[in-house]
């Protein structure tokens, strides 16, 4: 109905505008403040970026199909592109968000041996590697679905390009493309999870060990945040992904796409935010000097 895609519209724009601002304004503060110089917050400028990039490839898109049907055709190229860029990003995020959880757990388990261990160089090369992986492993992906013969009618009940509704699509034998799909799926998924598993593992061993209630508290603190997006973000991608078999558009699988795609980009800035004083304070003076320039100016 038209009034359902108004609405639709309305609150998904509203999203996107919040998502790109948020974390625009993320990677900017984080880049002026000398405070914010630190290897979880590099991270998190990347993850910031990464999810300007990663609202853009599928919001746009599902916004103009939104605006006016004619908009909700893709050509085979483009699609594939779409597709690309989605794996691609969504692959590095995955990297990312394990790095994140060894940098946490080499401050708070070797906090002495921090300032060596989590070096620049090395913060660089995580973060490249990230970033690589995710490009790279997502090329193989989506080269074997690339492969496959499509006889039509290709009508898609999804609102972007994913692995999912392709496969579905399919007339050629597929077997070999789910395969790579899902053992990649597993390997991307399952290699930084267990990451992020072993480092909290680590972590909550040594926090209940730590004497100081304070201390304990303070720990927690510092990942609580980085440990509630790792959930939404897991229990979305592994529903989806790690399956040894083409997922049937069903509704209910559109709806756990929103989750991953819309709301955990919009929702990401303000968890670590709301979590994080550092994060807040450098907000708090770079809008403090933005108003003063402004005020100088008129």
């Amino acid at each position: 109905p038209a009034g359902f895609h108004a609405g639709l519209l309305a609150l998904f724009s509203l999203a996107y505008a919040l998502t790109v601002t948020e974390n625009a304004l993320i990677v900017a503060v984080i880049r002026v403040s000398p405070a914010l110089h630190k290897p979880m917050y590099v991270f998190l400028g990347h993850l910031s970026f990464l999810e300007l990039w990663y609202v853009s490839v599928t919001e746009p898109k599902m916004l103009l199909g939104l605006a006016a049907p004619r908009f909700r055709r893709i050509s085979f190229a483009g699609c594939m592109a779409q597709l690309y860029f989605f794996l691609a990003l969504a692959c590095t995020e995955c990297a990312l968000l394990g790095v994140m959880a060894y940098d946490r757990y080499v401050a708070i388990c070797r906090p002495l041996r921090y300032p060596v261990v989590m070096s620049g160089r090395l913060c660089r090369l995580l973060a490249a590697g990230s970033w690589l992986s995710g490009f790279s492993v997502s090329l193989g992906k989506v080269f074997f679905i690339s492969r496959l013969g499509y006889c039509g009618p290709n009508v898609m009940n999804h609102f972007f390009c994913d692995v999912s509704p392709l496969l579905n699509l399919a007339c050629s034998d597929m077997s070999r493309a789910e395969l790579v799909d899902f053992l990649l799926a597993l390997l991307v998924l399952l290699g930084p999870l267990l990451l992020t598993v072993l480092s909290y593992g680590a972590i909550v061993s040594a926090v209940l060990r730590a004497r100081s209630a304070a201390g304990r508290r303070k720990a927690f603190s510092t990942c609580a945040a980085h440990l509630a997006v790792v959930l939404v973000f897991y229990s979305a991608s592994l529903f989806i992904y790690a399956r040894p078999r083409a997922i049937y558009s069903f509704d209910f699988n559109k709806l756990v796409s929103v989750v991953y795609t819309v709301l955990t980009p919009l929702l990401n800035p303000i968890i670590y935010c709301l979590r994080n004083r550092e994060v807040k304070d450098a907000l708090r003076k770079a809008a403090g000097r933005a108003a003063w320039a402004l005020g100088a100016r008129s």
